[in-house]
């Protein structure tokens, strides 16, 4: 999971403009760095121009997902990230990075500004920050401890079968469970056993 780039962008009347932009081109050859890094500056242009006020979208191409929030304002964000990076979080850090912006640089400036004239650092920190998903949004996080936690009690489930003993057997052979439990459990298994072939 990666992102390339981050960039802010006013919509205006004639035409969208770049206003701050951070990029993270390392992994591409050293001679290719400055045309990718214009090309991202071109396609995220290219995309708030064609993406009407108040809207979010994605777009695809190849395996980069291009993600785009037009502010109603005229403001407008774009993430490029790989098509592994998950769409909430990118969305998430467009909301977060649009409000600070909004909130840090003066809306008259946004008409006329460009990148040399803006004062705004925070994009580098964000495009840093939000590299690894999980670290950076919470609910990530989260979504990501409860996909380990499943793992190991699938894990867990299947090495108890490995060893020979079947769940049926257990109940049984179970001195804990009373004669309702049992009957219970036999009926419950009939019950979804019958509902498995339909």
């Amino acid at each position: 999971m990666k992102l390339y780039s981050l960039s802010v962008l006013y919509k205006g009347d004639p035409k969208v403009h770049l206003l701050k932009a951070a990029y993270d081109v390392s992994s591409f050859s050293f001679f290719q760095r400055s045309s990718v890094q214009e090309f991202m500056t071109f396609t995220s242009q290219l995309i708030v121009e064609r993406t009407e006020p108040g809207n979010r979208a994605s777009v695809k191409e190849q395996e980069y997902l291009c993600h785009v929030y037009v502010r109603n304002d005229g403001l407008a964000g774009v993430v490029i990230a790989d098509n592994e990076y998950p769409s909430r979080v990118c969305f998430t850090l467009l909301d977060k990075v649009l409000d600070e912006f909004s909130r840090q640089v003066d809306r008259t400036d946004w008409p006329s500004g460009s990148p040399a004239t803006i004062n705004y650092g925070a994009l580098d920190r964000y495009l840093s920050h939000y590299q690894n998903p999980r670290e950076a949004d919470a609910m990530t996080k989260v979504q990501a401890e409860l996909d380990e936690t499943k793992v190991i009690l699938h894990n867990t489930m299947e090495s108890l079968l490995e060893r020979g003993e079947k769940l049926d057997d257990l109940v049984s052979k179970s001195e804990v469970l009373g004669t309702q439990s049992k009957a219970f459990y036999k009926t419950a298994r009939k019950q979804n056993s019958c509902c498995e072939i339909m």
